[in-house]
């Protein structure tokens, strides 16, 4: 019989203590590290000098009359996407005044640092079938302050143009535009189009810094073929315009799981649209269009 060593049993004891205390140890930790959700990266929009998320929070799907689909959520619920957004990089919201989303931004602005935030709006430069005035300028810009809260914009389009003669029918406030940017009030100007005559003189307008026109791989919602369209895009940008995209998923149109796949990639691997404005209305749609939008940028 092997005689009892107490001396050694107590150290193999020990030695299993130990061991199982590491096992414990290693086994209450992850085995694997948890995943950081992607978040939005931020690109350089053409020689606006500007660097702006490659996503914008678009708050003006379907929006008509002063009102939207954004606007619908109700100020708690747009103030709580809004955040949202920004814990996930979207820090640029797409405003206008036609969309009646300027005191939502401004409620959002109330939680979130502005010196963070890509501010963009849009003046209506026409009057609209009964409902919109258009007024002077200085009119506008002192109200869209008041409404944003805001003492300065980043990005002031005009907003829809819809025809190559936009240049010369606007001229004051064109010339309303570039005096606020002089007085660094605005850091950049440009067009919204919604015709293809509109965005091919915005292309080599050197009064143009940024462009937003709408951009897909089908068709919809769009001011010619995608060939047409991507063509006058590429010399934007080749003349150093910052172009954002819009209408990439058709206004809601292209929304199964490969439409949204095929539309992103033709967007964004085209390399003549810096970012993008995306209509989004729930926390699903910001986190499936972080994730996409991310990895088709890096693949």
């Amino acid at each position: 019989m092997t005689k009892f060593d107490r001396r050694a049993f107590l150290f193999k004891g020990a030695a299993g203590v130990a061991c199982a205390s590491a096992i414990s140890a290693v086994i209450s930790q992850p085995l694997f590290a948890a995943t950081k959700p992607a978040t939005v990266d931020r690109v350089s929009l053409g020689n606006s000098g500007l660097k702006v998320p490659r996503i914008a929070f678009g708050t003006g799907t379907r929006g008509w009359k002063r009102e939207s689909n954004q606007t619908h959520l109700g100020m708690k619920n747009f103030v709580d996407l809004s955040r949202y957004c920004y814990d996930r990089g979207i820090r640029f919201f797409d405003a206008a005044d036609m969309y009646g989303s300027h005191t939502y931004v401004a409620e959002a602005l109330k939680v979130l640092p502005r010196e963070k935030i890509t501010l963009l709006t849009k003046v209506m430069v026409y009057n609209q079938q009964g409902w919109y005035e258009k007024e002077p300028f200085s009119t506008s810009f002192d109200r869209f302050r008041k409404e944003l809260g805001t003492d300065y914009f980043d990005i002031f389009l005009m907003h829809c143009m819809n025809n190559g003669q936009w240049s010369t029918e606007y001229k004051n406030h064109m010339d309303g535009l570039s005096e606020a940017k002089q007085k660094g009030l605005i850091k950049a100007v440009g067009v919204s189009c919604h015709s293809l005559d509109a965005m091919i003189d915005a292309a080599s307008n050197p009064w143009v810094d940024v462009i937003l026109a709408r951009i897909n791989p089908n068709s919809i919602r769009m001011d010619g073929t995608p060939e047409k369209v991507m063509s006058v895009l590429e010399t934007a940008r080749e003349n150093g315009k910052g172009i954002i995209g819009m209408k990439i998923f058709g206004c809601g149109e292209l929304i199964k799981e490969e439409e949204r796949e095929q539309s992103l990639n033709y967007v964004i691997k085209s390399g003549n649209v810096h970012c993008m404005t995306l209509g989004l209305e729930s926390k699903e749609q910001v986190d499936d269009a972080v994730s996409r939008v991310m990895r088709i940028a890096g693949s």
